[in-house]
């Protein structure tokens, strides 16, 4: 049995990547609860989203860092090796051309630490999700 010692989370082996959830209240709280190596990567993508949902409220659900107006339009969250974005599934068919060469999952796509962040690709999925999952 591995015993995480920053959260105390008990795992029956010890994880090659593990993420606690650091009961952060706010997505400032949540990115500086994360390795100090991806808290710049992750204000990045809060900013590219913050910028066209200013309105939006800011919470977390999921654990994860989450913008909403009506319910949830997008999430986003730490990876050892990415930063996932959750847009949602019709999100990710509707960008599915600007998204070739991501790897992409029903509603996510995974941008991985070792590659520049397509900032404005971000900002535009989240727009179109601001439009479009609003309720």
């Amino acid at each position: 049995m591995w015993v995480c010692p920053k959260c105390n989370r008990e795992f029956g082996y010890e994880p090659p990547h593990h993420f606690c959830d650091n009961g952060a209240a706010t997505i400032g709280e949540y990115i500086v609860g994360q390795a100090e190596d991806i808290q710049p990567r992750l204000w990045e993508v809060y900013h590219a989203i913050k910028t066209v949902l200013p309105d939006a409220k800011e919470k977390i659900c999921y654990r994860m860092p989450t913008f909403w107006k009506g319910g949830n339009l997008i999430h986003f969250a730490a990876f050892a090796k990415w930063i996932g974005l959750f847009p949602g599934g019709e999100a990710t068919a509707v960008f599915a051309d600007k998204l070739a060469g991501f790897h992409t999952t029903k509603g996510g796509i995974r941008l991985p630490h070792k590659e520049p962040l397509p900032l404005d690709l971000i900002a535009e999925i989240a727009k179109w999700c601001g439009e479009n999952n609003a309720k």
